[in-house]
């Protein structure tokens, strides 16, 4: 059995009282006070995540951003010098290696953070068509990354002289002073919750006395630390792609309605002819949310049926309780020749059991980012 990794701060989760659990072949935190409340408190104040998991490598050296703009699916010519994008790298035929975000630090530097467990899959893609002086390194526990988010988000990065003050999507780099020692780190004003949000790059050493600064800020601010759960619940409220669920190798963008993160217009990027083929064709099955009218939690693996006993015209990948609605939701893949569509009623097998949803576009809650 292969032993889970840790990241820089498990001493701090297990003092926190976190239940545990693997994702990624990580070890991580899933609970302190209860899901509920750390997504309540994320909506509602502000939660810290420790999402150190995360990937991070460095794309460096001359035209490394012009490569990345040749391989990933997003068009990196449209952001400037201190932006950050969501993009997606994809096999030959379309599928989702990863979806990730970039950060353009200059023509000659990327900093990518992709998902923990597909890392090495987007490195060797990468590496496999690097041109002659551009280095794909990783970087994955040479940062730490802690997600703040939630409407005082902003209070607490003030509080300890952040930057707080870019666009959604940008990126600064800014020090906090503990115990007489400046400590570096980048900031980025992203999130995977909806809500406004920061996430916080220290060096991976750093991380302990980072945390502890934030969540200090954080808890007097009337918020807590988060776990997988809030985090899962927060992004699929938002409709957010989860990679394994709603993106795979087996899932295009054209089906996950995540088109919108295709530079189209691009002569040149992974999966490129197989993806504007299907988008010209139309994909066989696409993306949706449900909403249950009657009580009860369609989960993953449910099939979506337009009568209770019929046949089978979707899967669900992702399903859980709304804290916010206080109603199940999910987010399922319905076949297009079953002719569904937004509004209309369809019904999930839960167990055996008949629940009816209501056919809906996400996201289910309001964004504040």
């Amino acid at each position: 059995m292969t032993e889970l990794l840790a990241g820089p701060i498990a001493d701090r989760h297990t003092a926190l009282g976190a239940s545990f659990a693997e994702f990624g072949g990580w070890n991580m935190p899933v609970s302190y006070a209860g899901t509920v409340a750390e997504h309540t408190a994320v909506r509602e104040a502000v939660g810290i995540f420790d999402v150190s998991h995360l990937g991070k490598a460095l794309v460096a050296g001359p035209g490394a951003a012009a490569f990345i703009n040749r391989t990933l699916t997003n068009d990196l010519g449209k952001i400037e010098v201190g932006k950050a994008q969501y993009t997606m790298c994809c096999t030959p035929d379309g599928g989702v290696i990863d979806d990730l975000i970039t950060y353009l630090v200059s023509d000659d530097e990327v900093f990518l953070i992709p998902n923990a467990a597909n890392t090495p899959a987007v490195i060797a893609a990468l590496e496999a068509v690097a041109p002659e002086g551009v280095t794909i390194t990783d970087q994955h526990r040479d940062y730490a990354v802690f997600a703040v988010q939630g409407p005082k988000s902003t209070e607490v990065l003030d509080a300890l002289g952040l930057p707080t003050e870019m666009p959604y999507m940008a990126f600064a780099d800014g020090t906090i002073t503990v115990d007489g020692r400046e400590i570096a780190m980048r900031v980025c004003r992203t999130g995977y919750t909806g809500e406004h949000g920061y996430e916080v790059l220290p060096a991976w050493d750093d991380a302990g006395v980072v945390f502890d600064a934030l969540l200090a800020q954080v808890t007097e601010r009337g918020g807590q630390a988060a776990g997988l759960g809030a985090r899962d619940t927060l992004r699929t409220e938002m409709g957010y792609a989860l990679h394994g669920h709603e993106l795979s190798v087996d899932i295009t963008p054209v089906q996950a309605r995540s088109a919108w993160a295709v530079g189209w217009d691009k002569p040149e990027f992974f999966g490129r002819d197989a993806l504007i083929a299907e988008r010209a064709a139309g994909p066989a099955r696409r993306l949706y949310g449900l909403l249950a009218t009657g009580r009860g939690v369609p989960r993953a693996d449910c099939t979506v049926h337009l009568e209770a006993g019929g046949p089978a015209i979707g899967v669900c990948t992702s399903g859980t309780f709304s804290p916010t609605l206080k109603q199940g939701i999910a987010l399922a893949f319905i076949d297009v020749a079953s002719g569904v569509k937004k509004g209309d009623e369809v019904v999930v097998d839960v167990r055996g059991r008949a629940l009816n949803c209501t056919v809906v576009l996400p996201p289910f809650v309001q964004t504040h980012v």
